[in-house]
């Protein structure tokens, strides 16, 4: 550095109540908006807010949702839907191998 200068960042940081804290956190958590605008919007650091909003999110995870009767025979009819799609996959895959033998 020029003239022996000394020179430093400011190792302090700053304090946010727990209102403000948590109210930054709601912010993104019930309109959706992604962190990076809420923190630009509040003035603060991204990651700050980050580590907010994934403190909160551990502490109320998401409930699993009850698993109804029209969503058993739902997923049911999806997976026997998915078996015979593999079938006739594989089958397609056998015909095409056996016609491009036959074509020589």
């Amino acid at each position: 550095l020029a003239n022996g200068e000394d020179v430093r960042m400011s190792t302090s940081r700053r304090r946010y109540s727990a209102q403000f804290k948590d109210e930054a956190v709601q912010m993104v958590v019930q309109t959706g908006q992604p962190i990076a605008q809420v923190a630009r919007d509040l003035g603060i650091n991204e990651g700050t807010l980050g580590n907010w909003v994934h403190l909160w999110k551990q502490d109320h995870p998401d409930p699993e949702p009850e698993v109804t009767e029209f969503d058993r025979a739902r997923m049911a009819r999806i997976e026997a839907e998915n078996r015979k799609l593999r079938m006739e996959n594989e089958f397609l895959k056998k015909a095409a191998a056996f016609f491009a033998r036959t074509q020589d």
